[in-house]
């Protein structure tokens, strides 16, 4: 019988794949044309690897963490791998999750992409959803909201900050090389951010 957070990661891994050639494209208008490509193979092994018996959240996202970072190239790798193992410390032994639980993993993992990526929000990356996505997120729970509440207004948020990437030049990463060019296109990493949130939120809808 496989655990929760095993199905999610699962499902969080077949969006990934699914939209791995509309993710790499993204990436070829501003990037390495490899964003796709190197996270579906990324979630490939974490389905491999993670176990579907282990109830431990965040044991669970610790080897995501660690296999992302492995095996995922270019810079989504490190952000990505950061992202999962700072979740992971918050949900050490936990093997359900409460709003407040959601809340210090997400803020654990944008801290975590920070430090790691030295970047923050209105640099054309992934925290341009991540961090609105928060904020959203901390409101709807603080009026009382639920976890799926909150993730209904995340996703609303990260959607924005995908089309708010469109609008500003990337300032990291290889696509800061365009400067202005880089204007019109929407971050690849921002997309897969949202991508997995909506995972998240609708795994958890049921």
């Amino acid at each position: 019988m496989s655990t929760r957070i095993y199905d999610c990661l699962k499902c969080i891994g077949e969006k990934i794949i699914e939209n791995k050639d509309f993710l790499t494209d993204l990436d070829r208008e501003i990037g390495d044309a490899d964003h796709g490509v190197n996270m579906a193979r990324g979630f490939t092994a974490v389905i491999e690897k993670t176990s579907p018996d282990d109830p431990d959240i965040g044991a669970v996202l610790k080897k995501t963490g660690m296999t992302l970072l492995s095996t995922v190239g270019g810079a989504s790798g490190p952000l990505y791998g950061t992202a999962y193992m700072e979740a992971a410390k918050v949900l050490a032994g936990k093997d359900t999750l409460s709003a407040e639980d959601f809340k210090a993993a997400l803020e654990a993992a944008i801290a975590g992409i920070q430090k790691r990526g030295k970047a923050e929000k209105g640099e054309k990356t992934m925290l341009d959803s991540l961090i609105p996505a928060l904020d959203a997120y901390s409101a709807k729970i603080a009026e009382g909201g639920s976890l799926v509440d909150g993730l209904e207004k995340a996703c609303e948020a990260a959607e924005e900050g995908i089309e708010f990437t469109k609008t500003i030049a990337a300032t990291k990463g290889r696509a800061s090389y365009l400067g202005d060019r880089s204007i019109g296109h929407q971050d690849p990493g921002a997309t897969s951010a949202t991508m997995t949130l909506e995972v998240i939120r609708d795994f958890l809808k049921g």
